[in-house]
C-alpha cells in the first residue's frame, strides 16, 4: 500500500530562500550601477569595460576561428596553442618556464579563476589573508568556501601595505594569501619591497599565495610608482604561488571571458578540480583568438597603457577641478576619490545622488570593505578605460554640477 505525503495546506508557498552559504552576500554592486546608468541615461564612469575594442586581428581571427569550425568543446584545460602562448607569454614578459601540459589551465575570465581556484583549495574554517578593499567576488568566494577572512587594509591616500598589520594577520590557522596587485579598486602596485614581506611570511609559515595579476601590464610610467613584479619571480615562491590572470584587460576584450591559471602542478591541478564542475570550458572559438593576441600583438598592451595614463590624467585632474580629492593610481583602470570635503559621509549616498546632480555614476568603495563604516566609508572609484570625450564630458557635468551633501 503507498504512502501518501502529508496534506498541505491551501496556502503553502515553495521555500525559495537562497542557501545560507550566501547569507550577507549582496548582489554585485557593479550590476546595480551599470543599471543605474542605463536608467538615468548617465555616464557610466563605474563598471571597468573600455569603451573601445582589441587589436582588429585578433577580432578577426575569432571571425575566422567560429568559421572554420571552432565551435564545440575545447579541451577542459585550453587549447594547446593558447596553453603554448601563455606559457610563452609569462617567459617573455617575466623569465617564468611552465609545461603548458601541467602547469597552465584555461579558465572563463578571472573571476572563474578565482571561485576554481579558492574551491579547489581552502577547506572550512582555513583563514586567508587578503587586501581590503576587496575586488567584490573575493568575500563572496571565501563566504562559500567556510574561509576566514584576514583582512589587512590599505588606507586612502596612500592605500600602501602597512606590513606591521600584515605580519599580524598570520596566525596558525592561516593557510592562504589571496593577492591582488595592480590592486582594484585603489590602484595601487605593490613594491618590490611589499611583495617580498609576503613572500617571506608565506615561506616563514608555508603558505600558499594565490595572486590576482589581471591587471599586470596596466601598470604606468611614473618615476615614483613601481613597475609590476609577479609574486612568482620572488626567491622561493614559484613552487608555492598560483598565478590568475587574463586576456579582457590587457587587451580591451572584457567580454570574452578568457582567462587562465600558472603555477605548480598540484596548484593548477586543484584549481582545474573545481572548475571541470563549473564551467569545464568556454569560449572554444575565442581561444585560438586569443593565442594570436598574445602571440602576435605583444605589444599591444603597453601601448595600451600608455593610452590609459594619459585618461588617468585627465580624469584625475578634472575630479580634482570639481572639488574632490583623488588619489593618483599607479595601475588598473580606477582612480579613488574622497568626498568629505564636499560633506559627504557615506559614499553609497553621494553615488545613489550622483546621476540626478550630474548625469554621472560611480562606485562606492564602501562596499569592498568588511566594515562599511570603516575606512572606506567615503571613498567613490571611477573608471578612466574610457574615451576622451566621454571622460571629459563627465568631469565637466561633475564641475558645474552641486556635489555638496
Amino acid at each position: 500500500m503507498s504512502r501518501r505525503s502529508p496534506a498541505r495546506r491551501p496556502d503553502h508557498r515553495p521555500d525559495h530562500r537562497p542557501a545560507h552559504r550566501l547569507d550577507g552576500i549582496p548582489p554585485t554592486i557593479f550590476a546595480e550601477m551599470s543599471a543605474l546608468a542605463v536608467r538615468t541615461g548617465s555616464l557610466n564612469l563605474g563598471q571597468g569595460f573600455p569603451d573601445e575594442e582589441g587589436p582588429a586581428e585578433v577580432l578577426a581571427a575569432a571571425v575566422a576561428a567560429i568559421q572554420g569550425g571552432a565551435n564545440q568543446y575545447a579541451p577542459g584545460i585550453g587549447i594547446p596553442a593558447l596553453r603554448r602562448a601563455i606559457v610563452d607569454h609569462q617567459h617573455r614578459h617575466y623569465g617564468i618556464e611552465l609545461d603548458p601540459d601541467t602547469q597552465v589551465a584555461v579558465t572563463t575570465g578571472c573571476t572563474e579563476a578565482i571561485a576554481a581556484s579558492l574551491l579547489g583549495l581552502v577547506d572550512p574554517g582555513d583563514e586567508v589573508v587578503v587586501l581590503e578593499p576587496y575586488y567584490d567576488s573575493y568575500p563572496a568566494m571565501l563566504q562559500m568556501c567556510g574561509a576566514v577572512r584576514r583582512p589587512v587594509t590599505l588606507r586612502s591616500p596612500d592605500f600602501r601595505v602597512d606590513l606591521d598589520e600584515l605580519r599580524a594577520a598570520v596566525t596558525p590557522r592561516t593557510r592562504f594569501v589571496l593577492l591582488n596587485s595592480p590592486h582594484n579598486p585603489t590602484g595601487t602596485v605593490l613594491t618590490r619591497a611589499e611583495l617580498e614581506a609576503v613572500a617571506e611570511l608565506a615561506i616563514e609559515h608555508d603558505l600558499v599565495v594565490i595572486t590576482d595579476e589581471v591587471y599586470e601590464h596596466l601598470v604606468f610610467d611614473d618615476p615614483d610608482h613601481p613597475a609590476h613584479v609577479p609574486l612568482a619571480t620572488l626567491p622561493g615562491m614559484a613552487e608555492r604561488t598560483l598565478t590568475l590572470s587574463s586576456v579582457g584587460k590587457s587587451y580591451s576584450l572584457t567580454g570574452w571571458k578568457v582567462g587562465w591559471a600558472t603555477g605548480p602542478a598540484e596548484l593548477v591541478g586543484a584549481m582545474v578540480a573545481a572548475k571541470q564542475w563549473m564551467t569545464y570550458t568556454s569560449g572554444a572559438p575565442l581561444q585560438p583568438a586569443v593565442a594570436v593576441a598574445l602571440n602576435e600583438h605583444p605589444d599591444f598592451p603597453r601601448a595600451l597603457s600608455r593610452d590609459l595614463q594619459e585618461r588617468r590624467d585627465l580624469l584625475v585632474g578634472g575630479l580634482r577641478d570639481a572639488g574632490l580629492p583623488t588619489s593618483t593610481p599607479q595601475g588598473t583602470y580606477f582612480a579613488t576619490s574622497d568626498v568629505r570635503e564636499l560633506g559627504w559621509q557615506d559614499s553609497a549616498a553621494f553615488c545613489l545622488a550622483l546621476p540626478e546632480r550630474a548625469g554621472v555614476v560611480a562606485i562606492p568603495v564602501q562596499g569592498f570593505y568588511d566594515d562599511p563604516a570603516g575606512a572606506g566609508r567615503h571613498l567613490v572609484r571611477w573608471a578612466f578605460c574610457k574615451q576622451r570625450d566621454v571622460i571629459s564630458e563627465a568631469t565637466a557635468r561633475l564641475a558645474a554640477a552641486d556635489l555638496h551633501a
